[in-house]
């Protein structure tokens, strides 16, 4: 059975995980997602760790990094990224000097790599359990995704215009933009109403004429959404007074968790573009 067509918003690509991304027309989707997404992470020279933004206490200022590359993505062999500092700065990611500018700047030691630790993970920070011991959590890396990579489970993210929609209802007050979320695909579902993804788990998705997705999970919210970005200012009534309201069972957790979009895993790739039909089968 299929759903009435709805089409692609708008496409993010984040060239370095927990960076601020760019806005994409038009992108390859390749096995490993939009084509140079989370192609690099920063690594915890001390703790090994991969660098996060589900850690706000340790890199509290990640979201005022800005990742884009310099040139768009051509074949296997990506192109340099552009960096922006806070202060305005910006740097190339295959500069010599890249490692000690970025340290500086973050005022920890810190490698920007191409590829993870061999059993890569990442703090996350608990605001519920703050003060306590249990205030920061070692969570996995690319638990659905090939190993190397930097992705937090999932090689794809969607979120779709209903949910924002949604959630601005439940809490008028906040903002809820699709950047908070960090998708790849916005997904704009028309007239649609409700958190209509959480019915796209185990389904199939086509996009244009190539694309093929398969849903597998709803995607667990974290403290991310609520922190600070450009002109979004930080705000818990988005976790508290929004995403807690759609508590759904997340297959790889196996348990209801407050979640907001899905996961998916790319079946068949291709170009998708601004616009492009997308049909949700059964």
């Amino acid at each position: 059975m299929s759903i009435a067509p709805q089409k692609v918003a708008t496409i993010w690509r984040y060239p370095v995980k927990s960076m601020m991304g760019e806005e994409l027309n038009a992108s390859e989707i390749t096995p490993l997602g939009v084509q140079g997404d989370r192609a690099f992470a920063l690594v915890d020279v001390e703790t090994g760790k991969v660098v996060s933004a589900k850690n706000p206490q340790k890199w509290p200022d990640m979201f005022y990094y800005r990742a884009a590359f310099a040139t768009p993505p051509q074949g296997a062999t990506l192109p340099p990224i552009r960096i922006t500092l806070p202060c305005g700065k910006s740097l190339l990611s295959d500069s010599p000097d890249a490692d000690a500018e970025l340290s500086a700047a973050l005022k920890r030691k810190v490698a920007l790599q191409g590829a993870a630790p061999e059993q890569p993970t990442l703090e996350q920070f608990w605001p519920e359990f703050a003060g306590q011991a249990n205030e920061v959590s070692q969570e996995a890396v690319a638990g659905d995704a090939p190993k190397g990579t930097f992705f937090d489970y999932a090689t794809l993210h969607l979120l779709t215009t209903a949910s924002l929609t949604k959630l601005s209802e439940l809490y008028p007050e906040g903002r809820f933009e699709a950047r908070r979320f960090r998708p790849n695909i916005v997904v704009d579902t028309g007239d649609q109403k409700g958190f209509v993804e959480n019915e796209w788990v185990g389904k199939t998705i086509r996009i244009g004429d190539a694309v093929r997705l398969h849903v597998t999970d709803p995607c667990p919210r974290c403290i991310m959404p609520t922190l600070a970005q450009a002109d979004l200012p930080r705000d818990l009534g988005v976790m508290n007074k929004g995403i807690l309201q759609n508590r759904i069972t997340v297959p790889f957790a196996g348990k209801p968790l407050p979640s907001i979009g899905v996961y998916a895993r790319v079946i068949a790739g291709g170009v998708i573009r601004h616009g492009d039909a997308i049909i949700i089968e059964g």
